[in-house]
């Protein structure tokens, strides 16, 4: 294996130019995600947590990137995930040559400190790769100063953030474009590289083969066995990702990224790297459909903190820790195409109705498992006497939509007030049931149609996905006669080509407004099985999970015509609902509760 320092491009830092959303594969350790393009290039990476300022931005047209790519550009790419895991290894096969570089964000993670493995390996021929380091902290207005080289490692500092490389010591550090080198692997060798990034001290020793084995047998004591479910590889993939979408402190983040458009030149671009409380609790409700699991005590133990903590003022989304999530604005960034470049989330305001009704049913799967601790049994109350005090109140509804009367946020409490009666005996089961009844009386009266369809909102009669979730929850019952016929009007109005979309968009077809939403698509499997029909049920599932990239990562949609991804990667609720899929669909005699 020999190094060398390539001679400095004219134009400073590389370019790194944008591909299909669908084709970028996703790092996570809880605390952070990295986006990876098919080059090899690492073009997204917030440090050192989630909702952190971007050190590489590329992915957003800011500066910031860690490229490890084949010097001879004709090549084709590929790669995959490690099976239940997300190491990740790209794959390029040139004229004469079969490279493969191993990536992965060590486990196990501290908030504070980030450690990016790299490990790069010639299985034919020999080849050239080409190094580029531009750590741009700040979303590309900073750049790392004070870089040398020491013990065969280089650091650089800036903007709080310390830097340390691992296996370029022969590199070159230029002030404008960063660390620039070149090396060449010959069949069977193979080179690593590690890098750190802390806003403290040093965590330890940067020893590849340490790491990698650490990284490995956390992956495994993570994800459990899915062989005996629908889909076993998927389920896994989806284990994987809600795992490294979770942090330590028990927050899911809703996607790795922010800005990734829904839909080109909309302004529908949005930043999704904190916590919504009911994303999180539809994970958790996916996983202990399958069994306890870390994140299901994870995701109950940080729902009933907040509501604890905030009661009924409780909000849809905090960071991965607890905190508030920052007032919404833009960057001075062009964005991604068709993109743009907010960071924070206003939606983190709203009051949604909804969400205190999946926290309760969060509450009652883990009890279920006896795994409701005695904190979350205090947060069953407190939740209850918020859906007491503010049912009849107006929300945003699942979509973060204007406050109106919807139909879905009222039967989602009363879904969740009667799945934690049926665990919580006595008292608190009376009282849930008589509130159940109130509600969802109130609710029959102001939004169920004569001919027993469900309204999407008490003043809309439109059609509403939204409704496939309380539905597949059992809200209400499968003999209820209102299920089977609100469920075939959705797939009637909002089904086109297998695949399922949120509503109505007045004055145009379906998939002109938005793509196909994925959590609707599962949802809806899940809503077709409740009802008895598994056949059908499969057909939603096998259709709506084949929407994912080469990488197997899902996001919010899906552009059927075009078959692209739209939105924020990946997306945390859809990976969490086709688990549930591959759960409850695995067996014909399973039903959802």
């Amino acid at each position: 294996m020999s190094f060398r320092a390539p001679v400095p491009a004219a134009t400073g830092h590389p370019a790194v130019p944008p591909w299909a959303i669908r084709d970028y594969a996703v790092l996570a350790d809880g605390e952070r995600g990295a986006l990876v393009d098919p080059e090899g290039r690492v073009v997204w990476l917030c440090a050192p947590r989630w909702d952190s300022d971007a050190v590489f931005s590329a992915l957003i047209a800011g500066a910031g990137h860690f490229a490890v790519e084949p010097a001879d550009r004709w090549h084709v790419w590929g790669g995959y995930y490690e099976e239940g895991t997300l190491i990740r290894v790209s794959r390029w096969v040139t004229a004469d040559s079969v490279i493969e570089c191993r990536d992965a964000l060590a486990l196990p993670a501290t908030p504070d400190r980030l450690v990016l493995l790299r490990r790069m390996r010639v299985e034919r021929g020999e080849t050239r790769l080409r190094l580029s380091l531009d750590p741009r902290p700040g979303f590309g207005a900073h750049r790392m100063t004070n870089a040398r080289l020491e013990g065969g490692v280089w650091t650089a500092q800036g903007d709080g953030l310390r830097l340390w490389l691992l296996g370029a010591p022969e590199a070159e550090w230029d002030g404008q474009s960063g660390l620039r080198g070149e090396f060449r692997l010959r069949r069977g060798e193979e080179h690593d590289l590690v890098l750190e990034l802390a806003s403290g001290p040093t965590g330890g020793r940067l020893e590849p083969g340490e790491l990698w084995r650490a990284t490995e047998r956390e992956w495994r004591r993570a994800v459990p066995d899915c062989s005996t479910l629908a889909a076993p590889r998927d389920a896994r993939h989806a284990y994987a990702v809600l795992r490294g979408l979770t942090s330590s402190a028990g927050g899911m983040v809703a996607a790795a990224t922010t800005s990734l458009p829904e839909r080109a030149n909309t302004g529908r671009s949005y930043d999704y790297r904190f916590a919504w409380l009911r994303d999180q609790c539809y994970a958790g409700v996916a996983v202990a459909a399958h069994g306890p699991h870390e994140l299901m005590d994870g995701a109950v133990r940080f729902i009933a903190e907040r509501v604890l903590e905030d009661g009924e003022r409780v909000r849809p989304a905090y960071t991965v820790d607890g905190g508030p999530v920052p007032e919404e604005h833009a960057l001075r960034l062009p964005g991604y195409p068709g993109g743009g470049d907010r960071i924070g989330n206003r939606a983190a305001t709203q009051f949604q109705l909804d969400t205190f009704g999946e926290a309760l049913q969060l509450f009652a799967a883990a009890a279920r498992h006896d795994r409701l601790t005695a904190e979350a049994e205090r947060a069953v109350s407190v939740t209850v006497d918020a859906v007491e005090r503010n049912w009849r109140r107006p929300d945003a509804g699942l979509w973060e939509l204007e406050d109106r009367w919807w139909t879905h946020s009222r039967l989602s409490v009363v879904s969740g007030l009667r799945h934690i009666a049926d665990v919580l005996p006595g008292a608190t089961a009376r009282r849930c049931t008589e509130t159940a009844d109130v509600i969802m009386a109130e609710t029959l009266r102001r939004c169920l149609r004569a001919d027993g369809r469900w309204r999407r909102a008490a003043d809309d009669d439109g059609a509403e996905a939204a409704l496939l979730v309380p539905l597949a929850r059992g809200c209400p019952s499968a003999d209820d006669p209102t299920s089977a016929v609100t469920r075939a009007h959705i797939e009637d109005r909002l089904a086109e080509d297998g695949y399922v979309y949120r509503f109505d968009h007045p004055g145009g077809p379906l998939g002109r407004e938005e793509g196909a939403f994925l959590l609707c698509g599962f949802t809806m499997a899940l809503a077709t099985h409740h009802l008895g029909d598994r056949t059908g049920a499969f057909r939603w599932f096998e259709r709506t999970r084949a929407a994912c990239g080469p990488p197997g990562l899902f996001a919010e949609e899906y552009d059927v015509r075009q078959r692209q991804l739209r939105g924020n990667l990946p997306q945390a609720f859809v990976h969490a609902l086709l688990l549930e899929c591959a759960v409850r669909l695995n067996d014909a005699s399973t039903l959802p509760f």
